[in-house]
């Protein structure tokens, strides 16, 4: 083939490509007003015994737990990986033990275990968390902080997830759900594979905003009443002498210590009051409540 002959066809193959997924505008009426029909189509259908709507921690604890039981389980993820708020916008994992240190005298005791301390201790064997770090100043919201890196925890999630024979559908947005008077009986989804339906025999909401309740019918508000969490990567930045520079203004107000680069004790969490910053960042940082918190599990990150 030719250069002339190949660039004809590629051409006809596209305009073949574009007729099959338009709307043949001759027999749209465009004086419809602010709405336009969509045809009805019949979409392809998945069986399972369950459904698990978003991701997140409690979205992959959930479909390994049913997994791992048997049922024939898929996940259902916006994003193109696990892990959710601990890999957006927290970079750490908070109460697996109780808050014991704000309360003396009480003992200290670990409250959540099972596949969340799995996924912890997978983590610690490719170092990628610092461990349960024991907070030495600003406990009294918990006691430990367990610090991650959001890459190893997409990985280790991951493989989770496919070991247990879960059917993962990443980048996959759920669009609806499928009633049956109050019940439940399947999802709608899309993606790159296009829009399809999701039945099963259960079904487990474990997005962030309650999508599958919502779309269900279950009553919800809106309170807005955390304007936004997002964190930041910062390389070649020391914590060590954040450190020494925070407390050069006694202006500590948590720290944990923990593993970091695989050394155990070394200082993991750290955050501080606002210290030599100019003023109008100070007082529009305080407004949307920005946070200096720093967590790590490696040097120099």
């Amino acid at each position: 083939m030719n250069r002339r002959e190949f660039s004809k066809n590629v051409l006809i193959l596209g305009i073949g490509a574009q007729a099959g997924c338009t709307v043949n505008m001759s027999k749209v009426d465009i004086n419809l007003g602010n709405f336009y029909e969509e045809p009805a189509k019949k979409l392809p259908i998945r069986k399972f015994d369950v459904v698990v709507a978003g991701g997140g921690t409690a979205g992959v604890v959930a479909a390994t737990a049913a997994a791992r039981q048997g049922a024939k389980t898929a996940l259902i993820e916006v994003k193109g990986y696990p892990g959710g708020t601990a890999t957006e916008g927290g970079t750490a994992l908070h109460s697996f033990y109780n808050l014991w240190k704000a309360f003396p005298g009480v003992k200290k005791r670990q409250v959540v275990r099972g596949i969340p301390q799995e996924i912890i201790d997978r983590l610690l064997k490719v170092g990628g968390t610092s461990g349960h770090a024991e907070m030495s100043k600003g406990y009294n919201y918990d006691s430990v902080c367990t610090a991650i890196d959001t890459e190893m925890y997409k990985l280790v999630t991951f493989e989770m997830l496919v070991e247990s024979g879960v059917f993962v559908c990443v980048n996959t947005l759920l669009a609806g759900a499928i009633m049956d008077g109050p019940r439940i009986r399947g999802v709608i989804a899309e993606s790159r594979s296009g829009r399809e339906a999701f039945y099963a025999k259960c079904f487990v909401d474990c997005t962030a905003y309650g999508d599958l309740a919502a779309y269900a019918g279950a009553d919800y508000t809106e309170p807005n009443d955390y304007a936004v969490c997002n964190s930041i990567g910062v390389g070649n930045v020391g914590i060590d002498k954040y450190y020494k520079f925070l407390k050069s203004h006694n202006a500590i107000t948590q720290q944990a210590e923990g593993i970091r680069s695989g050394k155990d004790g070394q200082i993991v969490r750290l955050d501080g009051r606002r210290v030599k910053l100019p003023s109008g960042f100070g007082q529009k940082a305080g407004k949307i409540g920005m946070s200096m918190v720093t967590t790590t599990v490696h040097d120099n990150t």
